[in-house]
Parts: structure tokens; C-alpha cells; sequence
């Protein structure tokens, strides 16, 4: 498949996916709130959790948002939230499942960027990881079998707590919303690697 047969629908998920790395991986700065803030849900969960986001979006302020990702995810010695899959998945950084993913990583041409420090296994570095995989921004795009594979080793293990945790995280407020439309994507997502894993080839 190239990359001009991506179906609109995949393109979307792909999207999603980019759009809730790019909210995890820094503070946003005040045109990327605008932005949020102009996004319409369409139904259903996603659609409800998308136009909560967008409330919250346009009445928030880069500096107060640099405060509550620092709270969360950094603070003194560390944040209220770690948000590594190793960590989630054994209560240690940099463990095994680190050295899975950079096994997989390799495998799929994928590798961290020069200018990143923080360990492969961050939400926001899988989350990436995986809109490339779908839109085949590193090589032809990823089989469904592929992506299934890499979602359900990579990220169903953990994401979806995690999002949990952000939700109800003490110092969470725009990023509850960030927590709500996540775990409700993820869910979908299952749900569709599930269906395609048990439909007939």
C-alpha cells in the first residue's frame, strides 16, 4: 500500500493519534490552543471528549498550562505522572519493555530524534510512533496486521490506564480532558484491532 491509498479514515485515526502526542510531549503555546479551541465533536464519545477539550482549550493560557504540565509530568525530582510505558508496566524506568520497543523500532526503520533525551517509551514518542506507522511516514505505511501488532504490544499494555490516571490526577485540568479524549480513542481503537484480528481473511 502507498501512502496515496490510505483510506480518510485511517488518515483521521493517524491524525488523533499525532494530535495527543503533540499535547503530551510539550505545553501548548497559545496557537495551538486556538486551534483546540475551534475543534467540533461529531457524537459519541470521542466526538463529547473532542468538544470538551475545545471548552477547556479556549479558556486556557500558555503559562497556566506550563505550570500543570510541569506539576504533572516533571516537577521537583519527578511529576505527579510518569508517563513511560517501562514504568507503568514494571514500576522502574528504562526496563524491559524499553528494550523491546527499541528492538521493534529498529525492525521498522524508526529511530528517536538526535535532539530527544527522554526514553523511546514515552506516551507521546509511541503515540507518534504509531500515526507514522499508519500514514507510512518512514516507509510504506504499516500493514493492519503491523499496527495491530505494535498497538497491542506497545500501547494497549498501559496507555489506557495511563489516560485514566490523567483524568483523575490531582493537578490535572486542561489535561483531564486530554485524559478523557484519549482512553476514549484507545477504546475504539481496541475494539477495531479486535474486530479486524477476528474477522476472516
Amino acid at each position: 500500500m502507498s501512502a496515496a491509498e490510505i483510506l480518510p479514515e485511517d488518515r483521521l485515526r493517524a491524525d488523533l493519534y499525532n494530535f495527543l502526542g503533540v499535547l503530551l510531549a510539550r505545553p501548548p503555546e497559545q496557537l495551538l490552543l486556538d486551534q483546540v479551541a475551534g475543534l467540533t465533536g461529531d457524537g459519541g464519545e470521542v466526538g463529547d471528549a473532542i468538544d470538551a477539550l475545545a471548552r477547556m482549550a479556549a479558556k486556557a493560557r500558555p503559562a497556566a498550562l506550563e505550570t500543570e504540565f510541569n506539576k504533572l509530568f516533571i516537577g521537583l525530582g519527578r511529576g505527579e505522572l510518569l508517563p513511560y510505558a517501562s514504568y507503568y508496566l514494571t514500576g522502574f524506568l528504562n526496563e524491559k519493555p524499553l528494550a523491546a520497543l527499541r528492538r521493534d523500532m529498529a525492525a521498522r526503520g524508526l529511530a528517536r530524534s538526535e535532539n530527544v533525551y527522554e526514553p523511546e517509551d514515552n506516551i507521546a514518542s509511541l503515540l507518534e510512533m504509531m500515526a507514522a506507522l499508519i500514514v507510512g511516514r518512514f516507509g510504506p505505511p504499516a500493514s493492519l496486521e503491523d499496527q495491530r501488532e505494535f498497538h497491542n504490544k506497545h500501547i494497549a499494555p498501559w496507555a489506557r490506564h495511563f489516560f485514566g490516571d490523567l483524568e483523575a490526577a490531582k493537578n490535572s485540568v486542561f489535561y483531564a480532558s486530554v485524559g478523557t479524549l484519549g482512553r476514549a480513542f484507545l477504546d475504539i481503537e481496541a475494539e477495531g484491532f479486535r474486530m479486524s484480528a477476528a474477522a476472516p481473511a
